[in-house]
């Protein structure tokens, strides 16, 4: 028998014990604010003058559903949508939606480095400065176009609504093109846009996502495009191994030995533009033949080969030719600077970097993206909580956990063909730095070739090259020339008013 005595005690212990599960229970739920509101949105005004007027805007940060098959929500998609408010009649305003890449990044690249009506401080070559922070983007295209900035699942805000959804819902080239369109499909019905001419834009993967997405919109969603703009592309699944793979890089070797003065004397005193073309020239017409030839080829051909190739990269000879006429992109940015100590960077070889050891045969990191890093991330952070009032404790990811990535079945060339063949109303443009080596711009050039191997489309097909990398719009001169760009792209891609859609 429990006496008097220990009873209240025993009562006491157990009373104890259940307030310390539960507060044990509540302290393991998550915050609030560190959860996404996936169906909410914070809404602010602003204004910036654009080429000399002033734009008054609102910029809506927040996020909206996708839903399974019963109408379950799977996640939360952030955005970040600005509209122009002296346009009282949007039927006629032109709709640009905005994605990066990675696959795992959000939209923060482009909307706060190139289109967008704030843009981050870095000085005019692109480099980081501080302090961080943000200051009016004169070049914007909010000026002719609303635009909304769209961030993946997992990637920036972004998240499924627990852990136990399934990963392949989203994180594969198809998977990932199904669920944008059917959210795009939302948001334009949301916000009164189907009646507005639409433009997709895309970086880097973001360009397999809006190539793969211009056919899903007409074929799932019954939504028609007007313009498709590629920055920076990726090879859409179009196949180039071999021989093929091997060749197109010299180019892009090509500019960037230009740039840090490596080239032989005759070709360094021409201008960039002077010395490509041979470059391409030799590039289809020679060396692809050579490689393809492989051991056939013989002594002296290869000497010959080895040594324009040699010429055209800033690369020494034996270094082409102990690698068979085929220089890896890792060894080029590890070798063109070794005798100074540096590397060049994968993504803008403007960029230099210092490795432990100068041997070796690629870089120990790249040197650009992490100067980006260091000036995106606060930015961001700063702009969406103090200007654009967005609070939230969830971290913001630069890079999202979206792997493994299911890579099969990439046909998003082929679909972007079929869509512009499809719709005579939808046109490509497509941005390039010569001084990207990881989408490199004579790639991109043979993509857009390959898009049409009929030549029946061609005065719908645009290709635009810039002295800067992957994110060309970080330098000064081409953030002015690129937007300005994107604004006649985008007006002259809307057709007259009452004109068919008909060949």
């Amino acid at each position: 028998m429990i006496s008097k005595i220990l009873l209240p005690l025993l009562l006491a212990g157990a009373v104890f014990t259940q307030a310390t599960a539960q507060t044990s229970e509540a302290q393991m739920k998550p915050s609030p604010s560190r959860l996404l509101a996936i169906d909410s949105a914070v809404v602010t005004r602003h204004e910036v003058t654009i080429k000399g007027q002033r734009v008054p805007y609102t910029a809506a940060a927040g996020s909206i559903p996708i839903w399974d098959e019963e109408g379950k929500p799977l996640a939360g998609v952030f955005y970040t949508y600005y509209e122009r408010e002296d346009v009282k009649d949007k039927s006629g305003r032109p709709l640009v939606i905005s994605f990066n890449g990675g696959p795992g990044t959000p939209s923060v690249w482009m909307e706060i480095g190139y289109t967008g009506p704030r843009i981050l401080n870095i000085d005019d070559e692109g480099y980081p400065v501080q302090p961080f922070g943000m200051r009016d983007n004169p070049q914007s295209i909010l000026d002719i176009a609303d635009i909304v900035y769209v961030d993946p699942v997992s990637t920036g805000y972004s998240r499924p609504v627990h852990k136990d959804v399934p990963g392949n819902k989203f994180y594969g080239v198809n998977a990932d093109i199904k669920y944008l369109a059917e959210w795009i499909n939302t948001f334009v019905t949301r916000k009164g846009r189907w009646a507005s001419p639409k433009f997709l834009i895309g970086e880097s993967y973001g360009t397999t996502r809006v190539s793969g997405l211009a056919l899903e919109l007409q074929d799932a969603q019954w939504m028609y495009l007007n313009g498709v703009i590629l920055v920076s592309p990726t090879e859409l699944g179009i196949d180039r191994n071999g021989p093929l793979d091997a060749a197109l890089k010299l180019p892009y070797f090509t500019a960037t030995a230009w740039y840090h003065k490596k080239l032989p004397a005759d070709l360094q005193q021409k201008d960039l533009n002077e010395v490509l073309p041979e470059v391409e020239n030799f590039t289809i017409n020679e060396l692809i033949p050579a490689l393809s030839r492989g051991g056939s080829l013989d002594e002296t051909q290869r000497k010959s080969i080895g040594a324009r190739v040699a010429r055209y990269s800033g690369l020494k000879e034996i270094v082409v030719q102990e690698n068979n006429l085929d220089v890896s992109t890792n060894l080029f940015w590890k070798e063109l600077l070794r005798d100074q100590g540096f590397t060049v960077g994968r993504l803008d070889s403007r960029y230099r970097g210092i490795d432990r050891q100068t041997g070796g045969t690629s870089p120990d990191y790249n040197a650009e993206l992490t100067a980006w890093l260091q000036a995106f991330t606060p930015a961001i952070q700063i702009y969406l909580r103090d200007e654009l009032n967005y609070k939230t404790d969830l971290k913001y990811n630069m890079f999202g956990p979206v792997f493994p990535w299911d890579s099969k079945d990439n046909k998003t060339g082929e679909n972007l063909r079929q869509a512009i063949a499809q719709n005579p109303f939808l046109h490509l443009l497509v941005q390039s730095g010569y001084y990207d080596g990881a989408c490199d711009y004579f790639n991109a050039k043979y993509s857009m070739w390959q898009l049409d191997p009929g030549g029946k489309l061609k005065d719908r097909l645009k290709w635009e090259g810039y002295r800067s990398g992957h994110m060309m719009y970080l330098r000064k001169d081409d953030l002015a020339a690129a937007n300005d760009n994107l604004r006649k792209f985008i007006l002259q891609s809307i057709p007259a008013k009452g004109q068919p859609a008909k060949y």
